[in-house]
């Protein structure tokens, strides 16, 4: 019975101690991948900063602990690739990201492929980091790359960065690094791909106390100081911390620095103001002219169309005293038939000769009162009247003769 009972205890002890190890592990990658996360976002901090400054190239340590600690995330429980022996030999992330990215539409994945002074999958990985921070489609790569489950789950392990819900932190982090321009050499020694890359964490760790949290520290000693006993004072504290002088050096000089790149983009605005306010003022001008000269256009069209109206006003009496004319034509040629025969033929030839000067007189009035109503409307008036006296006058004179009456 004792032996059954220790066989339990000691059954009971494994199986605690092998959950202790299971939470163990799950706390210990759970704090991994919290680190890595954590860490990337202040390395983006600082290249955002530090590019406020200078340009962001392959000797900016900013970047080099940037691109290490996106080398790690990109790396973090990365399964192996299996061989025909059943063995597993280590990949890069090179291998997940030219897979999963062949959808972003532009890509660099060819390109990257074809270098010729890149030859390792660890090389080309960084290569491609530095091609999509100079293309500012960094953010966009690894979004495209997250959002093919698939591919992601056949490439990580369980517990991977990728595969968590720090997926999306940092692709939303990423995003800030488009607005700084890089420039990198793609030849330099940072490709090399024969070792690991390292992540510098002592700039993040480093603790710079301002004033502010000075004084505020000194409060509190004070505080604890009268709290422990009443006849302690303030001096009894202790000598108050004091910062370095090279480090109010550094932050002045950086104050320094940004005051100048405030005053020189103030510069750059108010010449652009400047510019903006001289395209405004020509383009006013230059409407003011276009809006007369449409009132001026507008202006010449309606004169000319009541011009037009009245020159159809008059065609239209020509036309109608043309009509009246052939009635009166036509009355003569039937009173001339009612005479005698025997003066027929004189008729005939008097009608002839007045039909000939009808014909003659027929478009002379049409084109010349077309022609002054194009020229001048007061002289066509003249002309039009003398036109119509004269043919008017000829058949009442031919009727009046003597040479018509009867005998």
């Amino acid at each position: 019975m004792a032996s059954r009972s220790l066989g339990g205890l000691s059954g009971i002890r494994g199986g605690g101690s092998g959950g202790g190890k299971k939470s163990l592990s799950s706390r210990n990658a759970a704090v991994e991948r919290r680190n890595l996360i954590t860490v990337c976002r202040f390395s983006v901090k600082t290249l955002i900063d530090r590019s406020c400054f200078e340009t962001i190239d392959d000797s900016s340590p900013e970047f080099n602990n940037f691109a290490a600690i996106l080398e790690q995330i990109l790396s973090h429980r990365l399964k192996g690739q299996v061989t025909w022996f059943g063995y597993e030999s280590p990949r890069s992330f090179w291998d997940y990201i030219r897979v999963a990215c062949r959808k972003v539409s532009q890509n660099c994945i060819c390109s990257i492929e074809n270098m010729e002074n890149v030859s390792s999958s660890r090389a080309k990985g960084r290569a491609w980091i530095r091609v999509a921070l100079m293309e500012k489609h960094l953010s966009e790569y690894i979004s495209t790359a997250l959002r093919d489950f698939k591919t992601t789950r056949r490439f990580y392990e369980d517990g991977a960065i990728v595969l968590g819900e720090e997926a999306n932190m940092l692709a939303g982090m990423l995003l800030g690094l488009n607005a700084i321009d890089f420039s990198f050499c793609l030849k330099g020694e940072g490709l090399d791909g024969s070792f690991p890359a390292v992540i510098d964490y002592t700039p993040y760790l480093k603790y710079i106390q301002s004033s502010d949290s000075i004084s505020s520290d000194e409060e509190e000693l004070r505080t604890l100081g009268s709290s422990g006993s009443e006849s302690s004072t303030p001096e009894n504290v202790g000598p108050p911390f004091l910062m370095d002088e090279n480090s109010w050096f550094n932050k002045c000089k950086r104050v320094k620095q940004k005051y100048q790149l405030t005053l020189e983009q103030k510069g750059y605005l108010e010449e652009l103001l400047r510019l903006r306010e001289n395209q405004l003022s020509e383009s006013v001008s230059q409407n003011k002219i276009l809006l007369q000269r449409i009132e001026d256009s507008d202006l010449a069209h309606k004169l000319e169309k009541e011009q037009l109206e009245y020159i159809i006003v008059e065609l239209q009496d020509q036309l109608k005293s043309y009509q009246s004319l052939d009635q009166l034509s036509a009355e003569v040629s039937l009173s001339q038939t009612s005479l005698d025969p025997g003066q027929s033929q004189e008729g005939d030839g008097k009608q002839d000769t007045l039909n000939v000067m009808s014909e003659g007189k027929e478009d002379t009035p049409s084109l010349l009162g077309l022609c002054g109503s194009l020229t001048s409307v007061a002289s066509y008036k003249s002309l039009t009247s003398l036109k119509s006296n004269d043919y008017l006058a000829s058949p009442t004179t031919e009727m009046t003769s003597p040479g018509l009456t009867p005998s």
